[in-house]
């Protein structure tokens, strides 16, 4: 089957569908492809490379007669309503960017060819579908490269120094919308010094942006802002308000903000309005990612960089387009994984059972299958029948021993190993023999009083390990956390226990030391497992 790569025609794109390593991994699952000439030129790609990696460089008509066609961006519609897929031939197959609820005009050209079209950007965000996921791929290298242009143009260091000319404070930076691209700001940011602050409507990327050493800005309005596919929804007017005075706030303190928010199918909210511009510092930077789809900053103008009251507002709509070799690189594996799924070169075919594909497909022979239906959910299989209690027990076959429980999540306990049981038994020999020594080796020595309490602790200490082995192992695993945490409250004894044995009126033994040791391990102890409960409780609570 083959697979044709064109060059991508707008006069921003630098991107090409697929690098020479991918087209390598294409030939190699027995693809033959066909790369339109000068196609990787602009992403660093010449021709060579590719006739390197076994494709067959070839002039534009030929590449897209090919019975597969990959593309980046959508195809140009002109404006006497013929489009670049004009040169397909009927009933092939396009995967590209389509962008169909913003694209009514190009889904009618491309019907005309009785083409078979798959969106990238409608890859559902699911586990399964991440290796396909182009959009989030991009939109990964367009919030570093956010910081990368804010930086450029920020008249300061990000870090803070201390040098012998004075001291440089660290830049601030505020990411409006914590999704993949305002995460890999926060982290391109972080990893030049900045102090970063994220804001998001959607509770749950609160522990990411906190991992990743940013701080989360809430509002005292609870309303969450989940939206369907990992994306935020529209919220409601008394959220807006106390949100947008929050910015208000930060604008006076921050010195970069980066937004990145948007909603599928509809422009970019206005989040950050002009009165917020100019209350921001002279020499201040705002980089909106979301220009393309009109700019979350008021005086956001798509395309440019302009400097209002002296805040430089950068509005490229190509800021992945800017880092093209990666970026063609990281879009043709998503393309390979996308093929892969699809039955690669042997055995390419549409499975509309396929959650990873089916919701990709925009047309299929012409017709229109976006938006697709709701996936059907595999029905659990019915409920085996119990057999009828039997009236006497029935020991299994010698040659087919019962199969032992499993210790994992769910499951109850299995049975200690006999290697646990041989380990065990001898802990219990050789504390009987050291039982055996003090109590009776000597006999004016258990007269003492200390050798009589050290005899006791021995016993209980002993106990102690049978015990908790006991409670431990009889606990399903996936409790074990929670138990641990909130069972080491019981350290409190031990803390009571040390310090009534650090008690002493003249100079320190050993004892006294393991005592003070006791009390601060137990302290810590108790510390720790009060607060690994508080941050379980809290996850519970989401």
């Amino acid at each position: 089957m083959k697979l044709g790569i064109v060059k991508e025609t707008r006069p921003e794109e630098r991107r090409v569908a697929a690098s020479p390593a991918v087209v390598a991994k294409w030939i190699k699952g027995g693809w033959e492809v066909a790369v339109e000439r000068g196609a990787g030129d602009s992403a660093n790609f010449p021709d060579a490379q590719f006739e390197a990696a076994g494709a067959k460089v070839v002039d534009r008509p030929e590449a897209w007669g090919a019975d597969i066609v990959v593309k980046l961006r959508p195809p140009v519609v002109h404006p006497d309503g013929t489009c670049e897929a004009d040169q397909m031939r009927d009933g092939a197959t396009l995967v590209s960017y389509i962008f169909p609820a913003e694209s009514p005009q190009l889904l009618e050209c491309l019907a005309k060819k009785k083409l078979t079209v798959l969106a990238m950007d409608q890859v559902p965000r699911i586990s399964r579908a991440q290796k396909m996921d182009a959009l989030s791929s991009m939109a990964n290298i367009s919030g570093y490269r956010a910081v990368i242009e804010a930086a450029n143009r920020f008249g300061s260091f990000f870090t803070g120094q201390i040098t012998a000319a004075g001291k440089v404070r660290p830049a601030k930076v505020l990411i409006i919308g914590a999704g993949v691209a305002g995460l890999a700001s926060l982290g391109a940011a972080k990893g030049l010094g900045a102090i970063v602050r994220a804001f998001d409507v959607r509770p749950s990327v609160e522990d990411q942006v906190k991992s990743l050493g940013g701080e989360f800005l809430t509002v005292k309005i609870q309303e969450s802002g989940e939206g369907q596919g990992g994306y935020a929804k529209e919220m409601s007017k008394e959220f807006l308000d106390a949100e947008y005075a929050l910015f208000r706030e930060q604008a006076k303190d921050v010195d970069i903000v980066i937004t990145t928010a948007l909603i599928p199918g509809k422009p970019a909210p206005k989040l950050w309005f002009t009165d917020m511009v100019e209350l921001m510092k002279p020499g201040s930077v705002v980089v909106d990612l979301a220009a393309e789809k009109g700019g979350n900053c008021e005086v956001t103008k798509p395309g440019e960089v302009i400097v209002h009251k002296g805040v430089t507002i950068v509005g490229y709509t190509d800021l992945a387009s800017r880092m093209p070799t990666v970026a063609s690189d990281l879009y043709g594996t998503n393309l390979l994984h996308f093929l892969d799924e699809m039955g690669g070169a042997a055995g390419h075919k549409i499975d509309h059972e396929n959650d990873a594909v089916r919701p990709a497909l925009v047309l299929e022979g012409g017709e229109k299958k976006w938006p697709a239906p709701p996936m059907k959910k595999a029905e659990p299989p019915p409920a085996a029948a119990k057999p009828a209690p039997a009236l006497t027990p029935v020991a299994p076959p010698a040659s087919k021993p019962a199969p032992a429980k499993s210790h994992g999540h769910g499951h109850a306990p299995s049975p200690p190993s006999k290697t646990v049981g041989m380990v065990m038994a001898g802990i219990g020999i050789l504390a009987a023999i050291a039982f055996v020594a003090l109590r009776y080796g000597k006999a004016d020595a258990y007269a003492s009083e200390e050798t009589r309490a050290l005899l006791q602790h021995f016993t209980v200490f002993i106990m102690a390990i049978f015990v908790g082995f006991q409670v431990v192992w009889n606990v399903t695993p996936a409790l074990h956390t929670p138990l641990m945490s909130v069972t080491n409250a019981i350290s409190g004894i031990i803390v009571v226990g040390g310090l009534l044995g650090a008690r002493t009126d003249g100079p320190l033994h050993g004892s006294t030391l393991v005592a003070i040791a006791a009390t601060l391990f137990a302290t810590i102890n108790i510390a720790g497992g009060f607060l690994v409960t508080r941050r379980m409780l809290a996850m519970f609570r989401k």
